[in-house]
């Protein structure tokens, strides 16, 4: 990590307090999962424990309202993308995904339900006692939310939840699910939002087997005849969705982050290999062709991170653009692909073996490009967001 040690200290906006929270992740990360990474790989889940001992840190939660159990005096936006940077120096995009899964399942709750429903889940989920997952893409649907067919109907005093949701992050383990369903009619006005306990009747799951993100369990979670009552409604009924597109930005900016952060580590493996293999007499970083290389990905590199920092700056202030959101994923995941190529490139037949980093980041980069929004979905929401639409 040490070719990009000091890029925020160049950066304003970042400061001391950034830079105390990364070493704090960073011990953490350090005693805690990396010696572990490559066995939860392996079984395909991270352990509760992990959650319990992530919050003992600080770490789940940061940036959350101090009546809920979280620390957000004193923090801003720019601080969770410094823990999100430490959080992936193991090179396995699953841990940060799973660990901080309430990351997306959490803040609309926060943000719409009843203070009832705030007090009885945010403090377990914050203290890692609990686990909450963000229940939106269907088998049919993938990110076309405003189609989605998993129904909520009211019949006396509660509603009966029908329906399926597919690529759960955190589903095998989430003790609740916030849900996105249909209560009303076609179209985005008929969506509500939900919050399903895992243990009521009717609820089941099964793990799904992935390419990447291999220590987080995904999960298709099926709902058949599941009596829910109208209090774990989150929010109005039939507005949901703006609960889901308000989710969807911070959820995106999150994920552009996350994907320079693993370039970052993907390319200071690279040049570590580079500095200290040899090919045809001499370090391979004296290659005129490799250095090239590597210097092209950290231009890459470096244009993004001032894109997000930036979208992050509008994002504190209230400014950020939906288009810009969209857009600056797919930059993101673009870049990473690039560099998660020709990292591999430059470790060559190393690459194409368990163990690396390079090798878990490569397998990662198409969650990245489909998972919250895909390249052409993002780009089709950018178009109509900048330049309307005919419909």
């Amino acid at each position: 990590m040490r070719l990009f040690e000091t890029w925020r200290a160049r950066s304003p906006f970042y400061d001391e307090t950034h830079e105390a929270v990364s070493a704090s992740v960073r011990r953490f990360v350090a005693a805690e999962i990396e010696p572990n990474i490559d066995q939860w790989e392996k079984e395909g889940e991270l352990p509760r424990e992990l959650h319990r001992k992530a919050a003992a840190a600080g770490i789940l939660g940061l940036g959350y309202p101090e009546d809920y159990g979280g620390h957000s005096q004193g923090f801003d936006i720019f601080h969770s993308l410094t823990q999100s940077e430490e959080l992936a120096a193991p090179g396995a995009g699953g841990l940060t995904a799973s660990l901080m899964t309430h990351g997306i399942g959490l803040p609309p709750i926060l943000a719409l339900g009843s203070e009832e429903m705030k007090r009885k889940v945010a403090p377990p989920v914050l203290a890692g006692e609990k686990i909450i997952a963000l229940a939106i893409t269907e088998p049919s649907g993938g990110s076309d939310v405003a189609q989605l067919k998993t129904r909520a109907e009211r019949q006396g005093n509660h509603y009966v939840l029908n329906g399926s949701k597919m690529f759960i992050t955190s589903g095998m383990r989430a003790d609740w699910f916030t849900v996105a369903v249909r209560t009303g009619g076609p179209g985005i006005g008929g969506i509500s939002l939900m919050l399903v306990e895992a243990d009521r009747p009717g609820v089941s799951r099964t793990r799904l087997d992935k390419m990447g993100w291999r220590c987080s369990d995904t999960a298709a979670v099926y709902f058949q005849d599941v009596e829910i009552p109208p209090e774990n409604l989150i929010g109005p009924e039939n507005g949901g969705f703006l609960g889901i597109m308000r989710n969807f930005n911070s959820e995106r900016l999150g994920m552009a982050h996350g994907c320079m952060a693993h370039a970052r580590v993907a390319l200071a493996e690279a040049v570590d290999w580079a500095q200290s293999r040899e090919t045809f007499g001499k370090p391979l970083i004296q290659h005129q062709s490799i250095r090239i290389k590597l210097a092209d990905l950290v231009r890459q590199v470096e244009t993004t991170q001032a894109w997000i920092d930036l979208l992050a700056f509008q994002h504190k202030q209230g400014t950020g653009e939906p288009a810009s959101y969209a857009m600056l994923k797919v930059q993101a995941t673009r870049t990473l692909e690039a560099v998660a190529r020709e990292a591999a490139q430059v470790l060559g037949g190393a690459s194409y073996l368990t163990g690396s980093k390079v090798e878990r980041i490569y397998r990662e980069v198409r969650v990245n490009a489909i998972g919250g929004g895909s390249e052409e979905i993002m780009l089709d929401l950018a178009g109509r967001q900048l330049f309307g639409s005919k419909r």
